[in-house]
């Protein structure tokens, strides 16, 4: 297990407070959100913000792109999507008597992916190498995405009219699930009279660029993760696959993502080493989109309940 063998470098942190700052600034009374969307891009992963319309999501997206200073692409999914407005396509130039590649918008470092439970299944597809192998084939050929690469997609609760519901397959490809929720009445009252939002926020007072985004990803990576911890994030994978209310258990794949969403929360929390507090507090979103019930219970429930069931070590 590595050891972090300097503190988080004081400028570093500088631009890391300002940057959450500025988001909070624009997406008012969701401190716990904006948190755990920073958390999910420091540790390497993709961002799924399911909720109804009108609350916040594609504001929050903006205001992340606005202070990370990443390339920025909008794709606003439809039923009448084909997978080539995602991946691109290749048209024939008959001055050089060849076809020649177009590329289309996930050639970016930070894609939003507005309401992407809008297309059709075929088309959500065409995102998942590029989510998981940041790559995309057309072709035949195999082209590299530019690094970082995150997606960070929206979509809108499955009882709604047109929703076509992620298979698991993409689902587990999102580090994170959030929901941005009603807000509070202080801050609802802020935005009726004109003090919070995207456009009346001051210009972001720093960035996260790429390099910066690269080293705080490495700097929580290497966060110390006790034996104890490692067996407290055991011990609730372990309770996932016991139950028979589920579909299946949590994979290895997401107990991977809770150690390096642990890792980053307890970065943002400015500390050198994971504590079980950071577990719990990033495992609902972690957790809840990959815990099927065969009962109909949501995701959010059945985290809780297994947080409350395994006890520290």
């Amino acid at each position: 297990m590595r050891v972090t063998a300097t503190p988080l470098d004081k400028v570093l942190a500088r631009h890391l407070s300002a940057a959450i700052a500025h988001v909070d600034q624009v997406v008012l009374g969701k401190p716990r959100q904006v948190r755990l969307a920073f958390a999910c891009l420091l540790s390497g992963g993709h961002l799924l913000i399911e909720d109804v319309p009108g609350v916040g999501k594609t504001t929050l997206v903006h205001a992340l792109a606005d202070t990370l200073a990443l390339d920025f692409r909008r794709i606003q999914f439809t039923s009448d999507m084909l997978p080539s407005d995602i991946t691109g396509i290749s048209i024939y130039a008959r001055d050089q008597q060849r076809f020649q590649f177009h590329p289309g918008p996930v050639f970016c470092q930070l894609l939003l992916a507005d309401e992407i439970n809008r297309a059709s299944p075929r088309t959500q597809s065409a995102l998942l190498e590029a989510m998981a192998e940041h790559q995309v084939t057309v072709d035949g050929a195999s082209m590299t995405l530019p690094e970082p690469f995150h997606v960070i997609a929206t979509q809108n609760p499955m009882d709604g009219d047109g929703a076509h519901a992620l298979p698991d397959s993409q689902l587990d490809r999102f580090l994170f699930r959030i929901s941005m929720g009603y807000p509070d009445p202080a801050a609802e009252r802020a935005l009726l009279t004109g003090h919070g939002g995207r456009r009346t926020a001051q210009p972001a007072p720093a960035s996260l660029d790429p390099d910066r985004l690269r080293q705080l990803s490495a700097h929580a990576a290497g966060l110390l993760a006790s034996p104890a911890l490692i067996d407290y994030i055991q011990a609730l994978l372990a309770a996932s696959r016991q139950r028979d209310d589920l579909r299946t258990g949590l994979s290895p794949r997401a107990g991977l993502a809770l150690l390096a969403g642990s890792r980053a929360w307890a970065l943002l929390a400015g500390r050198d080493h994971v504590l079980p507090e950071d577990v719990q507090a990033v495992f609902p979103a972690i957790a809840s989109h990959r815990l099927i019930s065969l009962l109909g219970v949501k995701g959010t429930e059945i985290a809780g309940q297994l947080l409350a069931d395994v006890a520290i070590p």
